[in-house]
């Protein structure tokens, strides 16, 4: 496994923070708390700018709290290739998927006015790839690996014309909980979806890999095209698993869940 350094000491520096740096569970294993702030390597820097300023500009909301971004000594968002956000109080429960849907809703309500981010347009990682996959009549360029869960979603997908605008893409893992305090939402992957799908995300990331029952699916029925962006979320997910160049898809995790999805789409199809 090779070694994450944490930050150094010129980029703490930069962005005023003091103390020993604590390696922080998630991020790729590359985030980092230092003191009252938490550091993490820049994966985009187009996308670390338009984020922040994004942050930074929203109102607070009873709803909710926002980790804001923190600037460096110089005026800039970046330091030495890392960007750097407030320490929130808070730990991730992916259990309380319902909550986290909520409060992903209550975020993109805040955020459905932001334009369309020109960084999107160049972004290239197996995340985009997944996502591309789940949404493109035409498949994204690169070889796919044989996947017999993968084609069953593919040929589930049907059009559904629903209005998009810049969404959060990774809410279940992302939305911290307090006694006392509102939810936090932190680390924002930013993607130009309907808000349903990233609502979808959350729940089939619940049921694959934290014991949350198909009921989820019911219980959130009222979101507009709710079966096809379950499809479109499954694919995005099954997508970057396959574009990461990890191993073959844990097919007994998304079996299951694959087989629900088919089986309510199906349904609704037979209905008609």
């Amino acid at each position: 496994m090779t070694k994450n350094p944490g930050p150094p000491r010129a980029v703490c520096a930069a962005f005023g923070a003091e103390g020993d740096a604590v390696r922080l569970a998630g991020g790729k294993g590359g985030t980092w708390r230092v003191g009252d702030v938490v550091l993490k390597p820049s994966e985009g820097d187009d996308e670390v700018r338009w984020r922040a300023e994004v942050l930074t500009a929203l109102p607070a909301s009873p709803r909710f709290r926002i980790a804001r971004p923190v600037r460096a000594a110089d005026g800039d968002w970046l330091a030495g290739g890392w960007e750097a956000t407030e320490a929130v109080a808070g730990h991730p429960d992916q259990r309380r998927v319902d909550d986290v849907i909520r409060v992903g809703a209550a975020f993109h309500e805040l955020v459905a006015a932001v334009p369309r981010p020109t960084f999107l347009d160049t972004r290239h990682d197996p995340w985009v790839y997944g996502e591309q996959l789940a949404f493109f009549d035409t498949p994204p360029p690169g070889p796919r690996r044989p996947s017999k869960l993968l084609d069953e979603l593919l040929a589930l997908r049907r059009p559904a014309a629903l209005p998009e605008q810049v969404v959060h893409g990774d809410l279940l893992g992302n939305i911290l909980f307090s006694d006392g305090l509102p939810p936090a939402v932190i680390d924002w992957p930013a993607y130009w979806r309907p808000p349903a799908w990233a609502s979808a995300v959350a729940a089939v990331d619940a049921m694959v890999w934290h014991g949350t029952g198909p009921e989820v699916i019911d219980r959130w029925a009222h979101l507009p095209e709710w079966n096809q962006m379950l499809v479109r979320a499954a694919i995005y997910r099954l997508g970057t698993w396959d574009a990461a160049g990890w191993p073959q898809e844990p097919e007994d995790a998304y079996r299951p869940v694959v087989a629900t999805i088919t089986h309510l789409v199906q349904g609704v199809r037979h209905a008609r």
